[in-house]
């Protein structure tokens, strides 16, 4: 899905690989978030395994973002190997349940451990707080959320997959971000070609741009 953030666009002169990854705990809704942020749907997913990979296509002027979009397990067997999918990102959005206050001290957890891996100014952090739809059951507010991020040099963003509030905003953010943040570093965005991937097994070519487990950027 390709979408451009206004006026007529003449047609990007390049396309950029933005690396953006989900943590948070098990149930959060980081899967309905990618999938909102990917194809903009909305269902029931089951617990993810390893994880997800989906993209999205966002145009910024003269240039295009190609987002490649890592839902992590939240579950704690998982926990090991997250490290593997949120290394070289450019961005990641760690999220929690308003309505689930565990999630949100388990955030804070999560953006411990993203500071003690990340080289400040290459990395985009985000605090999301997700399922804003059911305010009538939440046990974080939104100010307790935006004090938090405030405090750990976070941006922070209430969102809702089930209804799709603030999603697309919310991505337009995450890239005006990271093209202000490292844009201008050549080696750190890295310019995009499609190229076919050969299944060795079978010798046959596949598109990981798709629902998958790989590891790394």
């Amino acid at each position: 899905m390709a979408e451009t953030t206004g006026g007529a666009r003449l047609g990007p002169v390049r396309t950029l690989r933005v690396k953006m990854v989900l943590l948070g705990s098990s149930g959060v809704g980081k899967s309905s978030l990618a999938l909102r942020f990917s194809r903009d749907q909305f269902r029931n997913t089951s617990p993810t395994v390893g994880c997800a990979y989906l993209t999205r296509v966002l145009h910024l002027g003269d240039v295009t973002f190609r987002l490649e979009i890592w839902d992590t397990a939240g579950q704690e067997k998982y926990h090991s190997v997250t490290p593997l999918y949120y290394r070289a990102a450019h961005a990641a959005l760690v999220v929690y349940d308003i309505c689930k206050r565990e999630t949100f001290l388990r955030a804070r957890l999560w953006i411990r451990e993203l500071q003690k891996h990340y080289v400040p100014g290459s990395t985009v952090l985000w605090l999301v707080g997700n399922k804003a739809d059911l305010d009538q059951d939440r046990q974080v507010s939104a100010q307790e959320g935006q004090n938090v991020a405030e405090e750990d040099g976070l941006s922070f963003t209430e969102t809702s997959a089930l209804s799709g509030d603030q999603i697309n905003q919310l991505l337009l953010d995450v890239v005006h971000r990271v093209h202000e943040c490292v844009g201008g570093q050549q080696e750190v965005l890295s310019l995009w070609q499609e190229v076919p991937l050969v299944d060795p097994k079978h010798g046959s070519s596949f598109n990981r741009f798709s629902s998958c487990c790989r590891a790394g950027p």
